[in-house]
């Protein structure tokens, strides 16, 4: 089956409140695939390897609405809205497993016209972004992965703090910036993402869940990577996750945001878009 919003109107509603909020440095592209109509937010300098920012589960461009402007001052920025998630994107085909999610990816990828980009990807995005890294690696310029997936299986535990995010964030204002901290979860304090959120509960995704990587497959990774993780992760253990790096990618820069959970990308944007630009920078 297909992702889809649960009436014509939901999405009408929600495509209102999107385009609403994306920042207006962005300019929305089609991207035409076998799966439908992606779409590519572009932004930021004219020349350079764009930088491509990959969205997790349930998300779209606005995930990196706070990355766009730091990346964009050295970089042309592409935010991508992926067939299959809420977004601008329009689907045709189903996407019923994990290699036609990243052949999906793929297509995507080749209708930006770039040969090669540094491409960064947060929690499902971050498993896809290394997944397309390791089929195509001459495409890749750099990866930068916030708390990926696909480092072992989704847990009732990371059900369960999904659940109580989105609980919380249905709360008045000051109450849900009170309750990011228990629930370790940031994205609560912001409110631009706050406010798609009523809209996107009228969304249904239905994408497979990513696969494990094998030791053999990130051994395979040539690019240079950036993985940060959350020190407090329910998606997985974040020190096990990093021995583990260390030991198969030696020339990764492997980091633990100390304090953070699964809420990397939002637990302190401008600290990580920095990290993320100096690590452009050197490359």
């Amino acid at each position: 089956m297909k992702s889809s919003f649960t009436t014509p109107a939901a999405r009408d509603r929600f495509l209102a409140a999107y385009r609403a909020a994306l920042p207006a440095s962005l300019a929305p592209v089609p991207i035409p695939t076998p799966y439908g109509t992606a779409v590519a937010h572009r932004g930021g300098a004219v020349d350079g390897t764009p930088v491509v920012l990959v969205p997790g589960a349930g998300g779209n461009a606005m995930s990196w609405h706070r990355f766009v402007p730091r990346l964009g001052e050295d970089h042309p920025v592409v935010a991508l809205d992926l067939i299959g998630e809420p977004g601008m994107a329009e689907q045709t085909r189903p996407l019923s497993t994990a290699p036609e999610v990243i052949d999906c990816l793929s297509a995507t990828l080749d209708g930006l016209g770039a040969p090669r980009m540094h491409l960064a990807g947060m929690s499902y995005g971050g498993w896809a972004a290394l997944r397309y890294a390791i089929a195509s690696p001459d495409r890749v310029a750099s990866l930068t992965l916030l708390d990926p997936a696909g480092f072992g299986r989704v847990t009732p535990a990371f059900m369960v703090w999904l659940i109580a995010g989105g609980l919380a964030g249905l709360a008045p204002r000051p109450l849900r910036h009170r309750l990011a901290g228990p629930v370790r979860n940031a994205t609560l304090r912001d409110d631009e993402l706050m406010a798609m959120l009523p809209f996107q509960f009228t969304f249904r995704r239905r994408l497979p869940a990513p696969d494990t990587f094998s030791d053999e497959a990130l051994r395979a990774v040539g690019a240079p990577a950036m993985v940060l993780l959350g020190e407090h992760s329910v998606l997985h253990s974040a020190r096990t996750v990093a021995a583990r790096l260390e030991s198969v990618m030696p020339a990764a820069r492997v980091e633990i945001v100390e304090g953070a959970a699964h809420d990397v990308p939002t637990f302190a944007p401008d600290l990580i878009a920095s990290r993320i630009a100096a690590f452009l920078a050197a490359r």
